[in-house]
């Protein structure tokens, strides 16, 4: 530990419960503590709201969310949960098909609605809403080209005022989900 090869430590998708007691080792132990948690989180799997955004608070612990755009249904990449096109992130593994969901893209359709009065893309908005949730540090974006990098960057001085924060809480109410982004995590069941 004392190599210099590990700066930080942090978490991803941990169950809140094992966060905490790692940090508790560590202080007992005087090993290094967590400095942050990677959950998903996008307006369509809200269920960090719960529990795992609270203990961030309460710990001081950042949070660095992952699958902003849940995957590109908040990118308007789908448009029917059964037809999902081969060249898409749905396409190349069971498990990322089953977080397309008919009660997504309708959600996204919504939110679309909003990006529309706000003349902004989809995409940057549903980054913004991330960014403008208590406890957020920053959001990992994966763009796999120039021009979906180029649409996001708005999102980081995109203002969303309680209006449109309430709109989107009425898509997908706070603490709910329509797509589950805990699938592979396993302890987090819908």
């Amino acid at each position: 530990m004392t190599q210099g090869w590990i700066r930080y430590v942090a978490c991803s998708t941990h169950p809140p419960w094992r966060t905490v007691e790692a940090l508790h080792i560590a202080e007992k132990y005087g090993y290094p503590k967590f400095i942050c948690e990677q959950p998903p989180y996008n307006l369509l799997d809200r269920r960090v709201e719960n529990e795992i955004v609270p203990m961030c608070r309460q710990y001081d612990l950042g949070m660095m969310t992952w699958s902003p755009l849940a995957q590109g249904v908040l990118a308007g990449r789908y448009q029917n949960a059964q037809d999902i096109p081969d060249d898409s992130r749905g396409a190349q593994k069971p498990i990322f098909a089953e977080r397309i969901t008919g009660e997504g893209i309708a959600a996204a359709r919504r939110m679309n609605e909003l990006a529309l009065k706000k003349q902004t893309p989809l995409p940057a908005l549903a980054v913004s809403w991330v960014l403008h949730q208590p406890g957020v540090s920053s959001v990992i974006i994966g763009p796999r080209t120039a021009d979906h990098l180029a649409m996001l960057i708005p999102s980081v001085d995109l203002k969303l005022h309680s209006g449109d924060l309430e709109y989107c809480d009425s898509i997908v109410p706070p603490g709910s989900y329509v797509s589950n982004h805990f699938n592979t995590a396993g302890w987090q069941v819908p």
